[in-house]
């Protein structure tokens, strides 16, 4: 599994992030993560990042300020990995920060929970990171229940809803790091999982709340490495791009 830098969020005012004012007042940097994990010959690209039109620029929204580094594309061509080698693109949630290149990968298989993809086809703010799934050109699959990504249990998408109608987490069980959760937006910083701080606009409390436990129950079975996605210390628990770690 390889950690992809896909952004970098300096989010101005965090009040938003608890709807109990748990961090009022307060600003912080989010990192923003992706992960292109291997099984044999065939690989799944976990989440998108920010827009390639940010690329080596930074553009503001409110108080928030986002820049990209390098495209997705750009990181996968230093290992030798074109587009066109990644047989499937697993969305954690619409959300633009983590949907801003899957255009770029419209030869994969988009995988996406179907109450997610429901919103996307109605929403044309959504939608346009979307385009060649909408337009019936590439093939999307929607999942209802966990789906077991490449049959052998190795990559396990997670029901964990409320930070949107179907998001998602992902179990990676690595032959020799264990199992590893990448969080999605289950929580935004470790703080704030600590805290079950749930965000304002999350669509669902309570199961936002829910979901929390779910990963928390799963992570104390299994043994699992918890990797919150915005989290700079979290995603520091893998290895530094282009090592992968195993």
């Amino acid at each position: 599994m390889w950690r992809l830098d896909c952004g970098t969020i300096e989010v101005g005012n965090l009040d938003d992030y608890s709807d109990s004012f748990l961090y009022q007042g307060r600003s912080m940097t989010f990192t923003d993560s992706c992960y292109l994990i291997r099984s044999g010959d065939r690989y799944i690209l976990w989440d998108t990042g920010l827009p390639n039109a940010l690329e080596g620029k930074q553009e503001e929204s409110g108080t928030d300020r986002m820049s990209l580094t390098r495209s997705v594309t750009r990181q996968l061509a230093e290992m030798g990995v074109g587009p066109e080698q990644i047989n499937f693109i697993g969305i954690s949630h619409y959300h633009y920060d983590h949907t801003g290149q899957a255009a770029d990968f419209a030869n994969s298989t988009l995988l996406i929970d179907q109450r997610d993809w429901d919103v996307v086809k109605g929403r044309q703010d959504l939608s346009a990171n979307f385009t060649p799934w909408i337009s019936g050109g590439s093939t999307v699959q929607t999942v209802t229940y966990d789906h077991d990504v490449f049959g052998d249990g190795s990559v396990i998408m997670l029901k964990t809803p409320g930070h949107t109608p179907g998001h998602r987490s992902l179990l990676v069980r690595l032959a020799d790091r264990g199992p590893i959760l990448l969080s999605g937006d289950v929580a935004h910083f470790r703080e704030n999982w600590n805290h079950k701080g749930v965000p304002s606009f999350n669509t669902s409390r309570a199961e936002a709340l829910a979901s929390m436990d779910r990963m928390h129950d799963v992570a104390d079975q299994l043994g699992a490495t918890l990797v919150i996605q915005h989290e700079l210390a979290d995603i520091a628990k893998l290895a530094v791009f282009p090592e992968a770690s195993y």
